[in-house]
């Protein structure tokens, strides 16, 4: 009963917090599907990765924020590059995004988004996070297991010199990680928007200048 009331008071205090953020009343007026629109924003302003007419992936892409950002800002919604979006639930149509519902690791996703593309793309980025259990270390294993994941796919369909950003935690779980991104990009730094909840360790990792790439025949 006491850990009902305790997680009762919890939801009302995120509510609460969240009602009152002044990044998701700014998306409502902007427009923007969620505040994390902002977080892309921010770090796209800092290292310019989303050009124009670039073909772009998003991962885990619903409810659309980050789509939204990465069509505007490559001209898909001009008709200049590409944005394809994929996620398991159901996403509400954006203009210049093509939406696949599909499970990114699935053996067959790399091919079929390459065909959806009509070839390699430039950025992967994803702004994904685990399911949470309550237990810590087994949670930070679960987020980092999906950004390895989430990696493995971008180097199977990146364009040479391509970018991959996506959502990581503050942890000591991740050396591994951030050893193989090091391997196959040639920068990688982590990113802590002004937008991400400055009492969230939430951060993310930025890898520019992809090493691999197409094999040749």
């Amino acid at each position: 009963m006491k850990t009902q009331t305790k997680s009762k008071k919890l939801n009302k205090a995120w509510l609460n917090n969240h009602v009152s953020d002044p990044y998701v009343q700014q998306a409502q007026k902007d427009g923007y599907r969620s505040r994390a629109a902002y977080k892309l924003i921010e770090i796209d302003d800092k290292y310019r990765f989303l050009k124009s007419g670039q073909a772009v992936v998003d991962l885990g892409a619903a409810p659309g924020g980050w789509s939204q950002i990465a069509a505007k800002r490559i001209g898909a919604t001009n008709g200049k590059g590409k944005v394809v979006a994929i996620d398991l639930l159901e996403m509400p149509e954006i203009a210049g995004v093509a939406f696949a519902q599909l499970d990114f690791l699935a053996n067959d996703a790399p091919e079929k988004l390459l065909a959806m593309m009509g070839g390699r793309a430039d950025v992967v980025m994803s702004d994904m996070a685990a399911n949470t259990t309550g237990h810590r270390k087994t949670d930070q294993l679960r987020i980092i297991g999906l950004v390895e994941s989430a990696a493995a796919f971008a180097c199977d369909v990146l364009n040479p010199g391509g970018t991959f950003l996506a959502k990581v935690f503050q942890s000591g779980a991740e050396g591994e990680l951030l050893a193989q991104l090091k391997r196959d990009f040639a920068t990688v730094r982590h990113v802590k928007p002004a937008s991400s909840r400055q009492d969230s360790s939430e951060r993310y990792v930025l890898a520019m200048g992809f090493r691999g790439g197409p094999k040749a025949e």
